[in-house]
């Protein structure tokens, strides 16, 4: 599968989001932002308020219930609801050296620029290469969200670390069997 490298980042970003570990650290929204700085303008305050931790994580829920949607309609539900958080306001930019665009302007808040970033991205896989493109990992102890970039749609898992544990579970269950 073959998309725009913005978008596709766009696309990464949103699954991080939607992956990030929440439980283990309260303060999670503020460093998340920070070690995917380079979405956000160099001026753009990346400290949160306990509501906007709040909002971050319902956004992070919202991408999360777009890949475990099974059916169109319930991504299309569940997309127009991140959607409508979004504040797009794209704009030109060269500033990596490369013409492209970005989906929320230089000077909105941070949130607004990662509500939209992501929700922009993961429409635009949706609609370009299907819904079917994302996915949850089969993993038994894995949860992670995944978007599917394989040629024939065929991924089941989020990383080659958990496809490599549970082909080693099913060996190891046929040898005991």
């Amino acid at each position: 599968m073959d998309y725009d490298t913005y978008g596709s980042n766009a696309v990464e970003l949103a699954i991080h989001l939607a992956n990030a570990d929440r439980a283990s650290d309260p303060d999670w929204a503020a460093a998340f932002l920070r070690a995917h700085d380079e979405w956000f303008t160099p001026e753009t305050a990346l400290d949160l308020s306990p509501a906007e931790t709040r909002r971050a994580a319902a956004t992070a829920d919202l991408v999360r219930a777009v890949a475990v949607a099974d059916s169109q309609d319930d991504v299309i539900a569940r997309l127009n609801e991140l959607l409508a958080l979004a504040r797009p306001h794209p704009y030109a930019t060269d500033h990596d050296g490369e013409l492209h665009l970005h989906y929320a302007r230089p000077d909105a808040p941070v949130l607004d620029q990662l509500t939209t970033t992501v929700a922009m991205g993961l429409s635009q896989v949706v609609a370009q290469h299907g819904w079917q493109r994302l996915g949850v990992c089969s993993a038994e102890t894995c949860d992670d969200v995944y978007v599917d970039t394989s040629r024939n749609a065929s991924r089941r898992y989020c990383s080659n670390t958990c496809a490599s544990r549970s082909t080693v579970a099913a060996y190891r269950a046929r040898r005991k069997a």
